[in-house]
């Protein structure tokens, strides 16, 4: 099955009945690894059990290679009076309620992206439900608790509708590795998710909990420094600037997707915790 144009929704269908799955690229039109692992992938795969949708979740965004192209679309799959009226009125919010008539046939979702960050850290972002899969899935970090503190993604809507949403961060977009993980993970989710057949290994994981997302107060926010994702952060330590507040960190925190904002309202950075287990 050759992928046609990035408009479309792929789906293929086992010879026997059994589970179903969407995978989702191009969420945000410029992380391409999981656009490029389709385009490797899918003119010869075939699938054993069950049904697989492969999706294409921003195609004008992924055109023009831009994250979105008026609101982000993995913010749009909240209630409607959770949104703007300007969020309404997106082409963003539009492809969102085009993409839940697939989701909500699906069991489960894997939806694949990228980082800018050239040392980004590979992660899993989804909620305890997943466990089962992530293990199986080539990772070694596991981060909840993004549908508490930053709602909207495509994993938060699978989870809220009582399905189970897995959000795959590859690596730096720019990393061929990056593209070689989509594509692991892509075949992984598909074995053990019983679509195809093959060996898996369980891999031992690193767990964090997301407790909270900082949202700008003002149109000048800027670091402190330039924080690695997940770069341990201390009790007191200075995160940057709001205007003229001094934002610091109110306990041993792991910092995540910490960057300069030039708008009010606007998401800063997030603050999590290490567990030792997910019971």
């Amino acid at each position: 099955m050759k992928p046609g144009n990035f408009d479309e929704i792929i789906g293929l269908n086992g010879a026997k009945n059994g589970p179903k799955s969407i995978i989702l690229v191009g969420v945000h039109g410029n992380e391409t690894c999981g656009v490029d692992a389709f385009a490797n992938l899918l003119p010869t795969m075939k699938i054993d059990n069950g049904t697989v949708w492969f999706a294409y979740g921003n195609p004008r965004a992924i055109k023009t290679n831009a994250r979105f192209t008026e609101a982000n679309l993995n913010r749009m799959f909240k209630r409607d009076d959770e949104l703007t009226e300007t969020d309404r009125k997106s082409y963003e919010y539009k492809r969102a309620q085009f993409l839940k008539q697939y989701l909500d046939q699906a069991d489960v979702l894997l939806d694949l992206h990228a980082s800018f960050t050239p040392e980004a850290k590979p992660f899993v972002l989804c909620e305890k439900n997943a466990l089962a899969i992530v293990e199986c899935l080539p990772f070694d970090l596991m981060v909840v608790g993004f549908d508490d503190v930053e709602p909207g993604g495509t994993d938060y809507y699978m989870n809220k509708i009582g399905k189970i949403g897995i959000c795959a961060e590859c690596g730096y977009l720019d990393d061929p590795e990056s593209t070689e993980r989509a594509e692991k993970t892509i075949l992984n989710f598909l074995t053990v998710r019983g679509h195809t057949t093959g060996e898996l290994t369980k891999n031992k994981l690193e767990y964090i909990k997301m407790y909270e997302l900082y949202i700008t107060k003002t149109d000048k926010f800027t670091l402190a420094k330039l924080f690695k994702d997940f770069e341990e952060i201390k009790a007191g330590e200075m995160i940057g600037t709001d205007g003229k507040e001094i934002i610091k960190a109110t306990k041993d925190s792991i910092i995540l997707f910490a960057r300069d904002r030039s708008e009010a309202n606007d998401e800063a950075f997030l603050l999590g915790e290490k567990l030792n287990s997910l019971a």
